[in-house]
């Protein structure tokens, strides 16, 4: 059963860190708005990340505008439920409007308004920013005898942790950050065969989330410039945390060539080699979760909605928040986000004057 109709300025699709600094400067703007949120609980992605899973930055370096991310006890890098804890409190502290749990099925538009028809009431807006990120859209090549293996296959997105794996024989795929965590995660516990479609790349062992923020501003700012921005290093590449440096260092975790296919029992290699194995874990990283998109109507280049910032060229209603790079430098990180939320904020503030 839907309630009746509700009318905001903005509404705002997404209750984690993306969707929460937009509120903020909504917030601080005066705008009328409201947070729709999927999750029963707050916390974002969080609140589902694996268990031994530590930010990259010391808290002062992974916090939300206006509000900073106090320390762990014992932990100089913040684990998964201290972020989704600190989450929590901030959207308590800023008393933001998020309703949940709300699942949007589709948004339309009019000349005179957007529509977010959601499971359970129908929004009316003069402004969408979609903040949902990516975690409910997690990604698996289609890597040929995937449906013939007759382990256990999972992604990121299903890992807790290492202990349920315990005396198993473990496949896993991503040169990723996340790859080279969960791998290193495992090799206490499990026989592990750790493979990459290319080499992975580790960043030297000194540089952390502080570094990496360092660089995203650049960027920033040599593209403002309209200048190409040359670092040693990319955003993509592996952060040595300790337990990775650790795994390598003891020669546990190295990095093997990406099989070609999967046969009943496990991988199969070019060269004929096999390795049996119970479980493959697909660290094959997310794609934006924008299914609600798709009504609009918006022209879409290499699947990818075009956009100015964070507002897309076709609309200036409809802002995109938090998906990567595409959506600004660092985007999808804690203290990187807010840096383009106030930047979409400013657009729809003048936009609804």
């Amino acid at each position: 059963m839907t309630g009746p109709d509700q009318h905001r300025q903005v509404v705002v699709i997404g209750g984690g860190q993306a969707g929460l600094a937009a509120g903020y400067y909504l917030r601080r703007a005066g705008l009328d708005f409201a947070i729709l949120d999927s999750n029963r609980a707050p916390g974002g992605a969080w609140q589902h990340y694996w268990d031994s899973l530590r930010l990259f930055s010391p808290a002062e370096y992974s916090s939300l505008p206006g509000r900073p991310m106090p320390h762990q006890a014992g932990a100089p890098y913040p684990d998964a439920r201290h972020v989704a804890a600190y989450l929590t409190a901030y959207e308590d502290r800023y008393q933001l409007p998020v309703h949940r749990p709300v699942r949007v099925t589709g948004v339309e538009r009019s000349p005179e308004h957007l529509t977010v028809r959601t499971d359970s009431a129908t929004w009316h807006a003069q402004a969408v920013v979609f903040a949902t990120g990516s975690w409910q859209r997690p990604f698996v090549p289609a890597v040929p005898g995937r449906e013939l293996f007759t382990g256990r296959q999972l992604h990121t997105a299903g890992y807790r942790r290492a202990a349920d794996f315990t005396g198993q024989r473990v496949v896993v795929v991503g040169a990723g950050n996340s790859g080279a965590q969960i791998a290193a995660d495992l090799t206490a516990v499990a026989d592990i065969r750790w493979v990459t479609r290319r080499p992975p790349h580790f960043l030297p062992d000194s540089v952390d989330g502080r570094a990496l923020f360092e660089l995203a501003t650049h960027q920033v700012r040599a593209h403002a410039a309209g200048e190409t921005h040359t670092g040693v290093a990319s955003l993509g590449d592996i952060v040595a945390t300790a337990p990775v440096r650790a795994a390598r260092d003891s020669g546990l975790l190295t990095a093997h060539p990406m099989f070609d296919r999967l046969s009943a029992d496990g991988p199969v290699w070019a060269d004929g080699s096999t390795w049996d194995c119970d479980t493959v874990i697909w660290c094959t990283g997310f794609r934006p979760d924008l299914a609600a998109t798709r009504p609009l109507g918006l022209h879409r280049t290499n699947g990818r909605i075009p956009i100015d910032g964070t507002r897309a060229l076709e609309d200036p209603r409809i802002h995109l928040l938090g998906y990567g790079d595409w959506t600004g430098p660092a985007s999808a990180t804690l203290i990187g986000v807010g840096r383009t939320a106030r930047g979409t904020v400013d657009q729809l503030r003048t936009l609804l004057a």
